[in-house]
């Protein structure tokens, strides 16, 4: 199929429309006067500081900012410092954030969702899955964060993720501490999913608990099992020769003896060239999913894994730069919005006879080529700003490269964890020369001289 090209904001557009933005202003209607930092500016500079190139916020702030002012001249200007920025987005309320996220999940569903629905009984695969994000060793994140890792190890926030499989597309996240529990996460994040849903989940997810939530929630699992999971079957079973079957999953303590009923599931097992994946799922009736489509939905899985792997190293996300609470749960919602706008600009789509949105799964666009054309875009617009508008730009980023900050007190709070302390060069030893010491060296000293 033949690509066409759009602009980026082209692009972006046909997800931020003016109904989007109409939801996340009528969500925040800020208490204070008029500031230079409307929901808008603050929305676009949070976005295009994860899309555009900088070793620091302050380098990504004057792009972004700069990138806004080139691109709204005729609206008010707003505020020149990042200290300024990170006061207004402190004072932005988090459900504005996840408005926003709400509101571009409403136009992915009506774009993608349809067109994903696989087997005859229409489910929706989404992936599942969770992962740590290092912060900063501020004293306030490692009082309200702690640890979650090693011991002395950086406070970290947890972030559990799903995606819209095959494309990869991140459909919703939810933010916690490290030590955040993933089924926590997945319980709360089961009122977003679309309708026949079916979550695809490695072997952390097993539970009686979290399998009976999702069933409540109308939705439907396929989880990878392991050697903890203990299954009940009528009659003998040859595992060598087993394929699939229906089983009862009861486990003892959280069903059997709090007299909950057992769950009827089925059981199947996909052979590899390593190691065969056994899944359960509570589908039951193989002519919904068969044995091959299911296979292919539990490979499509790993795209959840590449979904991470776009977030930490192609946007520099391994570490957060916030060294607040506050500020580290806004960077870490606002930088998974941009993700999730850059991955649905790199998803194909196409319009069939009857106006229906039809996705190309077979040649993806590469993310990593989508941010180039992002961060391209965002260069040409700036050369766009007049001659004073691109000197103080200039003017910005200079400042900001040399700024050196003034220290008051010592360079380090305190000791490094796992690391040998810094032991200063002791004094040279200093010996007496004896007679024959003294001997051997006026020799040496006069067979220089001749």
């Amino acid at each position: 199929m033949r690509r066409t090209s759009v602009s980026f904001r082209t692009g972006i557009a046909q997800f931020l429309t003016a109904q989007v933005w109409k939801q996340v202003h009528q969500a925040w209607r800020p208490t204070q006067a008029a500031s230079r930092w409307t929901a808008q500016p603050v929305f676009w500079v949070l976005l295009t500081m994860t899309w555009c190139c900088g070793d620091s916020q302050g380098e990504r702030f004057a792009s972004a900012r700069a990138f806004y002012v080139a691109c709204h001249q005729k609206q008010r200007r707003p505020g020149e410092t990042l200290q300024g920025f990170q006061m207004a987005l402190v004072r932005l309320p988090m459900y504005v954030l996840r408005t926003l996220a709400f509101a571009l999940r409403q136009q992915f569903a009506q774009r993608f969702v349809e067109a994903l629905r696989i087997g005859k009984g229409g489910y929706v695969p989404v992936g599942c899955d969770g992962s740590r994000l290092e912060c900063p060793r501020a004293e306030q994140l490692q009082a309200r964060l702690g640890q979650a890792g090693k011991p002395d190890s950086a406070p970290s926030a947890y972030v559990s993720a799903l995606v819209l499989l095959p494309l990869g597309l991140l459909w919703s996240w939810r933010l916690g501490k490290g030590t955040a529990s993933e089924h926590d996460h997945l319980r709360h994040l089961l009122s977003t999913l679309p309708k026949r849903a079916l979550i695809v989940a490695d072997a952390f997810y097993q539970g009686y608990e979290l399998y009976t939530a999702i069933l409540a929630s109308k939705a439907s699992f396929l989880v990878r099992l392991s050697s903890r999971s203990r299954l009940y079957k009528e009659g003998a079973v040859r595992l060598e020769r087993f394929r699939q079957g229906l089983v009862y999953y009861w486990p003892e303590k959280t069903a059997q003896d709090q007299g909950k009923p057992p769950l009827h599931l089925r059981l199947l097992r996909v052979r590899g060239p390593k190691a065969d994946v056994w899944l359960l799922t509570n589908v039951l009736d193989p002519r919904e999913l068969n044995h091959q489509q299911i296979a292919q939905l539990y490979r499509w899985r790993w795209r959840n894994e590449g979904l991470f792997r776009y977030y930490k190293r192609m946007l520099a996300k391994v570490k957060l730069q916030s060294r607040t609470v506050a500020l580290v749960h806004r960077e870490a919602e606002g930088s998974l919005i941009a993700l999730q706008l850059l991955l649905a600009l790199a998803t194909s789509t196409r319009q069939g006879n009857a106006n229906v949105t039809m996705v190309v799964l077979d040649r993806p666009e590469s993310p990593r080529r989508i941010l180039l054309r992002i961060r391209g875009a965002i260069m040409e617009r700036l050369r766009t700003l007049g001659p004073r508008q691109f000197a103080a730009y200039q003017e910005m980023l200079e400042r900001v490269r040399s700024e050196e900050r003034r220290r008051t007190s010592s360079k380090v709070r305190q000791s490094w964890p796992r690391r040998k302390d810094h032991e200063p060069p002791k004094p040279p030893v200093i010996l007496t020369m004896e007679e024959k010491f003294k001997t051997r060296l006026f020799k040496s000293l006069r067979a220089l001289e001749a």
